[in-house]
């Protein structure tokens, strides 16, 4: 994953214990994602960390539903970031051990998000939040 420009992420209290809970269980049982876990982890040391209650609504947060934009192709995509278990692509459920969903933590409507791909860069726009578990109230999913 790269960021062209710093920007400040926000996470939740609650997501970012879950998030380290996840890493610690993933790096103790395996060594096939340490790197998508190494950067998973970067990106939590430069967030803002906030209480659910005053996350603001444009931040793509764990279950949040977003619309993306490829830069390129102009096509939009709505992909739901989630927990590894609940991941399944064929429904627009992203993990966040996958490189997209790493990369999707944090970032706010009107973002632009680069990371690497086999095939060099993709580069995507963060559209829309269409559900936000937060700012729906629904401080623990």
């Amino acid at each position: 994953m790269t960021n062209h420009k710093r920007r400040q992420i926000y996470i939740t209290e609650f997501d970012l214990d879950r998030l380290e809970d996840l890493i610690e269980k993933h790096r103790a049982k395996t060594s096939r994602d340490t790197r998508n876990l190494d950067e998973l982890e970067q990106e939590l040391g430069k967030a803002e960390v906030v209480s659910p209650e005053s996350i603001p609504p444009d931040v793509i947060t764990m279950n949040s539903r977003v619309r993306l934009e490829d830069a390129d192709s102009g096509h939009a995509t709505v992909y739901t970031l989630v927990f590894p278990a609940d991941a399944d692509v064929e429904k627009g459920k992203i993990s966040i051990l996958a490189p997209i969903g790493t990369a999707m933590i944090g970032y706010r409507v009107g973002d632009k998000i680069t990371w690497d791909v086999p095939g060099g860069q993709k580069n995507l726009a963060v559209k829309e939040i269409l559900y936000q578990p937060e700012s729906a109230g629904d401080y623990h999913l």
